[in-house]
Parts: C-alpha cells; sequence; structure tokens
C-alpha cells in the first residue's frame, strides 16, 4: 500500500510560553494544535473550518514548517513518504513552491511592497525554472495572472495600488505558477466577491482533478466549503472534533460545534431579506425618502488614477491610461438606514467609501454630508467633520496599533477631538466596552490587540468608531474575516447599536448572504459604477441587471447543501 500525498499524524503544536512545565502535559489551552490528523490523497480537496483562534492557520503553517523555530511540535507530517521536519534546507525549498504553494489570507505577508507585480511573477518563476527565458517566464506569468482576471496592463502597478480582493488574486497566482501538487489555502477567498471566488475555486478544484493536486481549504464559510471540497474536517480548541464527507456532515453533523456553526450560518441565510435590519425603505413618521433630507448625498463623483507608461509604451499608445474606480456614482444615503455596497473585487468600492470620507480627494464630484459640500473643507473643518463619520475596516488587526492598549485605542478618538478629558475618557471607554460586549470591561481595558481574538478586535474597532457618537459608520468588509458564530454576533451587535445610538449605515459587503441580512437597500457596484440600486428584497426577488443576476447566481446557499 503506497503512503498517502500528504499525511499529518497526531500533531501537536505549542507556542514559547503557552505549554505548561511538563511536556506531557495535555491541556487544551497548552496546545495550539493538539493531536491531529489528517490524510490528503492527489486529487482530493478536504475543507478544514472553526472559529477563530481554534488553531486552523497554525496546523498549515506547522504542516509546511513554517512557525518560528522556538515553536513546539511534536507528530509527523509527511509528504509522498517523506518526512517535512527531516527536510535539509534546499529540499525544504523545492518542497515549498514546487511541491506545496500555501496562499495566506493576508496576501500582503506574501507581497513586497517595493516590487511591481510582475517582478514577483518572474522572482517565484525564475528561482525555480532558471531554464526558462525572461520571455518565456513573462507570457507565463500573464497567463496565469489573466487566469485569475487580472490584465497584463497591470503588470507593473505595485501592491498598494491593488484593492485587498485583486492582492489576493495575484497571491493565488503566484501559487499556482510552479504546479504544485498540493496547495494549501488559508482563506483564500475573503476579501473576494462572490464571482471571482466561484471562479477562483473552480479553477483550483478543476487543477486537482486534471493534474492529480490535492487542496487543503482552510476557511470559515461553511457554504463555500460545502460547494467545493470533497471531505470536511471541523476544527475546535486545537482539535479535529469531526470529519467526514461534505454531504454527511451538512446533513447530519455529530459534535455540538459543528451543528452551532451550520445553525449560525444558516442563520444569516434564512432571515428575510432586510428583515433583521428593519424595515425596507427608511421612514421619519410617516414621511418617506422623497420627502426628507439624505444624511449623505453623493454627485458624480468621480475617482481616476493614471497609471505611468515607460516611454516605450507612451510613444505606441501616445498617452498614460488611466484607471476609473469611481466613475460618476451618485447615491442618497438616509438617516437611519443601511445601505449596503455590493460587486467584485476591485470595482471601486473601498476607493469611494474612502472617497467620500475625504481619505483621499475626488477627482471630481460632490460629497454632501449633513447638507454640507464636504469636499473643499479645510483641514480643520475637515477634521471636525469626521468626527460625525466613522470606519470600521476590514481587518481590525491591521487598523489597531499593536503598541497601544485596547483602553488607549478606544481613548484616542477623544482625544484628537479634545472632547474629554484623561479622567473622563477612561469611564467613556470601559462603557463602551461594555456596550460592545467585552465584559468586564476592566479586563480588556489594559490588553493588547495581540491577546484578543479576531472578533474581540473586531469589537474594540467598533467601540473605538462610536465613541465619538457619529451619525454615519461606514463599514467595510467589517465580518468577512470572522467564522459565521462570531460573525452573527457582531451582526446583530451592530443591529442593536444602530438602534441605540441612531446610527446611518454604509456597510460595504461581497457577502450577499451577509447583506439580505443586515441592509434596507442595497446598490450594486461594478467597474466603478452603480448599475443598479434598490430595496432589499427587490434585488434578492427581481434583480435588474445582468451583473446583478450573475452575482446571484454565484453565491453558495448552504440550505442546499445541508438539505
Amino acid at each position: 500500500m503506497s503512503d498517502p500525498l500528504f499525511w499529518i499524524q497526531n500533531l501537536r503544536v505549542a507556542y514559547p510560553g503557552s505549554r505548561g512545565q511538563s511536556r506531557d502535559q495535555t491541556a487544551g489551552e497548552s496546545w495550539a494544535v493538539d493531536g491531529v490528523s489528517l490524510i490528503l490523497e492527489p486529487g482530493e480537496t478536504l475543507g478544514l473550518v472553526g472559529e477563530s483562534g481554534c488553531g486552523k492557520s497554525t496546523l498549515g503553517r506547522a504542516a509546511m514548517r513554517l512557525l518560528p523555530t522556538t515553536t513546539h511540535i511534536e507528530g509527523r507530517v509527511t509528504f509522498e513518504g517523506r518526512s517535512v521536519y527531516e527536510l535539509s534546507p534546499l529540499e525544504l525549498r523545492q518542497f515549498r513552491g514546487e511541491a506545496v504553494a500555501l496562499i495566506f489570507q493576508d496576501p500582503m505577508t506574501r507581497l513586497n511592497p517595493v516590487m511591481p507585480i510582475g517582478e514577483h511573477c518572474l522572482e517565484t518563476l525564475l528561482a525555480h525554472r532558471p531554464n526558462l527565458s525572461r520571455r518565456q517566464a513573462k507570457e507565463r506569468a500573464i497567463g496565469t495572472l489573466e487566469a485569475v482576471k487580472i490584465p497584463a496592463s497591470r503588470w507593473a502597478q505595485y501592491p498598494h495600488e491593488f484593492s485587498g480582493g485583486m492582492r489576493q488574486r495575484v497571491a493565488i497566482a503566484l501559487a499556482l505558477l510552479l504546479d504544485p501538487k498540493l496547495i494549501v489555502a488559508d482563506e483564500p477567498t475573503t476579501s473576494l466577491d462572490v464571482t471571482v471566488s466561484a471562479q477562483i475555486l473552480q479553477e483550483l478544484t478543476r487543477l486537482c482533478q486534471e493534474r492529480h493536486m490535492a487542496l487543503l481549504v482552510i476557511s470559515h464559510d461553511l457554504a463555500m466549503i460545502g460547494e467545493y471540497c470533497d471531505r470536511i474536517a471541523v476544527m475546535y480548541g486545537g482539535k479535529i472534533v469531526e470529519t467526514g464527507a461534505t454531504t454527511s456532515v451538512l446533513q447530519s453533523p455529530q459534535h455540538m460545534y459543528t451543528r452551532s456553526l451550520l445553525n449560525a450560518a444558516l442563520h444569516i441565510q434564512s432571515v428575510q431579506p432586510g428583515a433583521a435590519a428593519g424595515q425596507q425603505e427608511p421612514e421619519i413618521g410617516n414621511q418617506k425618502p422623497e420627502s426628507i433630507t439624505p444624511l449623505l448625498r453623493i454627485q458624480d463623483l468621480k475617482q481616476y488614477y493614471t497609471l505611468e507608461q515607460g516611454l516605450m509604451s507612451r510613444l505606441l499608445s501616445g498617452k498614460n491610461q488611466t484607471i476609473k474606480a469611481v466613475d460618476g456614482v451618485s447615491l442618497d444615503l438616509y438617516p437611519g438606514e443601511t445601505l449596503g455596497l455590493v460587486g467584485e473585487s476591485g470595482c471601486g468600492k473601498s476607493t469611494l467609501s474612502r472617497t467620500l470620507l475625504q481619505l483621499i480627494r475626488p477627482t471630481s464630484g460632490r460629497v454632501e454630508f449633513l447638507g454640507r459640500d464636504i469636499v473643499h473643507l479645510s483641514a480643520a473643518d475637515l477634521r471636525h467633520q469626521r468626527r460625525q463619520m466613522q470606519m470600521v475596516f476590514q481587518d481590525p488587526h491591521a487598523c489597531l496599533n499593536p503598541m497601544m492598549t485596547v483602553g488607549q485605542s478606544i481613548a484616542d478618538p477623544l482625544v484628537i477631538h479634545q472632547l474629554a478629558p484623561a479622567n473622563d475618557a477612561k469611564a467613556q471607554v470601559l462603557q463602551m466596552l461594555e456596550r460592545v460586549g467585552l465584559t468586564p470591561a476592566e479586563a480588556y481595558y489594559d490588553r493588547y490587540p495581540a491577546d484578543l481574538s479576531g472578533g474581540q478586535q473586531q469589537r474594540v474597532a467598533i467601540a473605538r468608531a462610536l465613541i465619538t457618537r457619529p451619525q454615519l459608520l461606514v463599514c467595510d468588509e467589517p465580518v468577512s474575516m470572522l467564522d459565521a458564530s462570531v460573525q452573527t454576533q457582531v451582526l446583530e451587535l451592530m443591529l442593536e447599536l444602530k438602534h441605540e445610538f441612531n446610527l446611518t449605515y454604509l456597510f460595504i459587503t461581497h457577502d450577499l448572504w451577509v447583506a439580505r441580512f443586515f441592509c434596507d437597500r442595497i446598490a450594486v457596484m461594478q467597474s466603478g459604477q452603480i448599475v443598479e440600486i434598490n430595496s432589499t428584497q427587490e434585488i434578492f426577488t427581481n434583480p435588474q441587471h445582468p451583473y446583478t443576476q450573475t452575482l446571484l447566481q454565484a453565491a453558495p446557499l448552504l440550505a442546499t447543501l445541508s438539505g
């Protein structure tokens, strides 16, 4: 009997300072990964699901020897019968990339910020395929980039010139360049919309079948795992608590934690359009939107970027290329409503949010907030206005200063806007911590972001955004990095806070089911333009634009998978 392609046997991982005095200690809190065994055969797709902090990513990195040397590891990992932990440095270099490729959740951990995207591809190819000419390598790289919907015209751009979703596409292309036998994908579609996610996962699963390549997908998205993976392994507290065929696990989950994950995901998808958010149209008394003043009005907003090309490119084309990130967007946001903004990665959603907050100045157009055009405000007036406009970002870890405690991070806006002296600020922070569910507040006040889970970090980010008592909250993918159970908790918290603080939300997401659960109205964005805007009910039951129809058809529905 031949060995499996990839075999993890009783793997245990403990970080420095997390284990007890004895190496025989088996307490769950001591081991990030505790006695995990998994097998992957060629051509098989395995989905690894679980809440943030359960050990999924640690398992993937441990299997590829990417953890610090001070990490304590027990157990065995073999690839085609050879022990991964016995590979020499040269063999390990060949193993990573040529045999096994890892797609990280955060693409910026893979991308060099001072290197163009094209050079990333050439460096990877030529380092492992020195027999290729530079021209051959470029042709192969362009073909792979185009397979993940990145045009050749963006070859010379840098990572910061791409959206988060576009950067993830680059990371996936880099993983595919060397035709590995196994791909370990750690939350590969967190930043991507449903259509691109479907395209990439269809491509990955097709390659698995054609090239007899195995795929380990680490994700919190049960619907996505259910649609594209042959088997599911459910991880909780560092252990695999349930594993089996996808259909079997989804239709008849045996472990209590698996059932809770499934119920949380089904809850979001089962709520009627807009029901969780409230009314289908915002109302003030008996007034309709036509008779009330919008809180935020965007008129013909444009945000264009010019790609500077080399001398030869300019001579051939006659001009530099222009990217129309936001191209003539107009929409109204009414007091007390939640407007969802959906669309594919790179369509301009995040650029629009940053432009309307004046984090970047628009090329042209008007942004009226509380009846005042804020595009031409002075720096001092804009700073004062931003007290009423706050933002919650996709990755809370990236927007929280790792050197500041939770209390300092939340109090910082009060100091910046001179809203409270130091002694009053702490009392307000403790009150806000209690309100976002971080209790007891005193226990969290002096902790650092690294001490918190992803869901707890996002609650801190929400608390910091609310501490100035804003009227408008712009939420850019605020729950996309959270597992189903934590996602539901955060969304329900945001609904409670909306009514308590009289908030208006602009909610940017690529998850159509989250938008359906949370939003009163939905605006669909494609290539920098709003192609359709309507009530959530109408968008889901009677979509008018072909792109909206495509988005809805691509969104995986867990209920059909779980029976």
